[in-house]
């Protein structure tokens, strides 16, 4: 059989729609096409990608665990879920976890775990969730709902009810529409799919304080940010403001699917035997890949690496911008940047996205004004460097056009 592009519109329902180039190996943070041709990743399979292609440590925990058992269901738990789940309470706020096969997933759980909390600690007019606009937690029909970007919600009949949203970084929005009946704020601790937004200190600690006020739950979607992204090992570190309930996926796995959600053991009561489950959940296969790329990012050499990278990006991207003009700001922290177009090129980050790849370089967009970079945090200097190379043959090629 021929695989081809075409046949992707043959076969697949229409709800992407991918570029024309197909991947089919990649080695650290280059990938190679079916004609053999070399891209750099600089898009990271959107911030999962952790440890770029085919790392060493994911690739023989991978093998080593196939020999082994890869499914068992939750009837019974396995020795990689453990391991990794100690792992994830050692080293964060959190006592106890939950495993799932993705963020939304995720997400899911961490929002009926605060509604079931609500109702078992102070009655059921307590169910208002609060989370905040360009907001984005996933696609199951609870987790679109809960994020901000009506556009993603709208069109599949009746959503759930008692969810509420305010802008990000406004705090006295926040204040006017909480009350003791909230359960739950939900917030990013960088807005990724919304555009690269940064909470400032102010708000991160005010949501916390609004939340112990009105007695609500915080909760942490760290599904982009978690596991090293933006140079601690979960970003609520280095904001100084710890969550009741945090969520992670992506980059936990290193690109084999997995998510978990993590909390207090005094919240995770609620969730008793037979209230939420996952078949997949805590695989052996998933865990045992999972744990490889935990131990791998969880390292002072790492995380202080991804810190170092941004400086490089930010360097390069001021170079490229000092000749062509072409960014108002780069927003974002870590190895999770946005390069924000300016006026002149409006609604064309997709036209930036796609003279990239014609130039040898994956990127990402956020929204029609943002180009968007999730890369390994682990790649070499030299592939920033060349990286950014073609990145400014890109720019150039549709400044001059």
């Amino acid at each position: 059989m021929q695989v081809t592009r075409e046949l992707f519109d043959e076969v697949m329902v229409p709800n992407y729609a991918p570029s024309s180039i197909i991947p089919v190996r990649g080695q650290g943070s280059r990938v190679w096409d079916q004609n053999d041709n070399e891209l750099i990743d600089f898009a990271g399979g959107i911030a999962v990608n952790c440890l770029g292609h085919c790392h060493p440590a994911l690739v023989n925990a991978l093998t080593e665990q196939a020999q082994k058992i890869w499914h068992l269901s939750n009837v019974m738990t396995n020795e990689p879920a453990l391991r990794l789940a100690k792992k994830l309470t050692d080293n964060t706020f959190a006592d106890k976890v939950y495993y799932a096969n993705s963020g939304a997933e995720s997400n899911e759980a961490a929002l009926k775990l605060a509604r079931r909390w609500a109702l078992d600690n102070h009655g059921s007019d307590k169910d208002q969730i609060i989370a905040f606009k360009q907001g984005f937690h996933g696609r199951t029909f609870f987790t679109v709902t809960v994020g901000g970007q009506e556009a993603y919600s709208n069109g599949f009949g009746p959503k759930p009810g008692a969810v509420e949203h305010v802008e990000y970084n406004d705090l006295e929005a926040l204040k006017a529409i909480m009350s003791d009946k909230t359960c739950a704020v939900m917030m990013e601790p960088l807005q990724g799919e919304g555009g690269l937004v940064s909470p400032t200190d102010e708000f991160a600690k005010g949501v916390r304080e609004l939340c112990d006020e009105h007695n609500a739950l915080l909760i942490f979607d760290e599904v982009q940010t978690g596991v090293g992204r933006l140079g601690a090992l979960y970003a609520y570190m280095d904001l100084g403001v710890t969550p009741d309930i945090l969520t992670t996926a992506k980059a936990l796995g290193g690109g084999f699917p997995i998510g978990a959600m993590i909390t207090t053991t005094e919240i995770a009561k609620s969730l008793k035997p037979g209230t939420h489950g996952s078949t997949y959940g805590g695989n052996p296969l998933a865990c045992a890949v999972g744990e490889a790329a935990f131990d791998t990012v969880n390292t002072e050499e790492v995380l202080n690496g991804v810190k170092e990278k941004e400086a490089q990006f930010r360097e390069g991207f001021a170079a490229i911008n000092a000749k062509y003009n072409v960014f108002s700001e780069i927003r974002g922290k870590g190895l999770l940047l946005g390069a924000v177009l300016n006026e002149q090129y409006q609604g064309r980050a997709r036209d930036f996205m796609v003279a990239s790849a014609d130039n040898g370089l994956m990127a990402l967009v956020a929204g029609t004004n943002i180009v968007r970079f999730a890369p390994s945090l682990v790649i070499p200097s030299e592939d920033i460097a060349e990286g950014l190379a073609r990145f400014e043959k890109a720019v150039a090629s549709i400044v001059n056009a």
